[in-house]
C-alpha cells in the first residue's frame, strides 16, 4: 500500500485518546517500531493505526482481573510483533476466559435466586462458632469477620460467653456470599443485592447485583460484573474483527 504518514495527534484522535497515550503504548511495546522522518517526526502508517485500535480495544477497560488482563496484553504484543495469526489465536483464548467468567457469574446469580425462593443453600442444623463456621464453609475467619464488618452478615453472640454463634440461616447466607465472591462480585454488589432482597423478596437478583444505585460510588468493575463481562466479550469480538481484517489484507507489521 502507498506510504501515508499519520501524526501522533491524528492517531490519538482516531482512537479517542490523548497523544501521550500513543507514546506510552509505543514505549510499552504495544506498537511496532515507528520510523522517523529526517526532522525527527514519527511517521505512522495505517498499520500502526490499526494496531493502536486493537491495543485500545483490548486494554482500555476496567480491571478484569490479572489473568484476563495478561491475556489481553499478550495478544496485543503478538500483533505488535507481526504475528497476527498468533494474536488471533490468543484473542480466542481471551474470549474463552471472559465467557467462562461470565458463565460462572450467571450461575452464581442463579443459585442465589433459588436460595431467595426458599431452596436451601446449606444442610447445617446446629449452631457453629466462627472457627467451625469457617472450616465448614472453607473460608478464613478473617473473611467471615470482614463480611460482618461490611454489613453482609449479622451474627448474634451467645449471651453467656460473647462468642458468635452461626445459625443454619447464617451459614446458608455466608455460603451464598462465598459463592458470589468466588464468582467475582464485589462486596458492594453483594451488599446491594442482599439489602434489596431484605426489603423485597421478589427482587431480581441479577439486576440487583449488576445495577449500582444512583447514590453509590462505583469503584470496581465487579460492582457491575455482569455488564463488565458482557462489554469485554463485545470487545473481544471487535478485536477478532480487527485482526481478521488485517490478515485478509495481508498487513503484517
Amino acid at each position: 500500500m502507498p506510504y501515508k504518514r499519520l501524526s501522533t495527534t491524528k492517531i490519538a484522535k482516531a482512537v479517542g485518546c490523548h497523544p501521550n497515550t500513543v507514546r506510552l503504548y509505543e514505549g510499552w511495546g504495544f506498537l511496532p517500531p515507528i520510523p522517523r522522518a529526517p526532522n525527527g517526526y514519527r511517521m505512522y502508517t495505517e498499520d500502526h493505526l490499526q494496531q493502536m485500535r486493537l491495543a485500545r480495544t483490548a486494554l482500555n477497560t476496567p480491571w478484569p482481573g490479572k489473568a484476563i488482563r495478561q491475556a489481553a496484553v499478550e495478544l496485543v504484543l503478538h500483533a505488535a510483533g507481526g504475528d497476527l495469526g498468533g494474536a488471533l489465536e490468543k484473542t480466542y483464548h481471551y474470549m474463552a476466559m471472559v465467557q467462562a467468567e461470565r458463565s460462572q457469574a450467571e450461575l452464581a446469580a442463579d443459585l442465589v435466586t433459588r436460595w431467595a425462593q426458599g431452596i436451601p443453600a446449606d444442610s447445617t442444623r446446629r449452631g457453629l462458632r466462627i472457627r467451625d463456621a469457617a472450616l465448614h464453609l472453607n473460608v478464613s475467619v478473617d473473611q467471615l469477620r470482614n463480611w460482618e464488618r461490611n454489613g453482609l452478615l449479622v451474627v448474634p453472640r451467645n449471651p453467656s460467653n460473647g462468642y458468635r454463634l452461626y445459625s443454619a440461616v447464617d451459614i446458608a447466607r455466608a455460603r451464598i456470599i462465598r459463592v458470589l465472591r468466588n464468582a467475582g462480585y464485589s462486596l458492594m454488589a453483594i451488599l446491594r443485592m442482599l439489602t434489596q432482597l431484605g426489603v423485597d423478596d421478589s427482587t431480581d437478583i441479577k439486576q440487583a447485583l449488576d445495577t449500582p444505585r444512583a447514590d453509590e460510588d462505583v469503584l470496581y468493575a465487579t460492582d457491575h460484573w455482569l455488564t463488565t463481562l458482557k462489554e469485554m466479550e463485545t470487545r473481544g469480538q471487535q478485536m477478532i474483527a480487527i485482526l481478521e481484517e488485517r490478515l485478509a489484507k495481508n498487513m503484517p507489521i
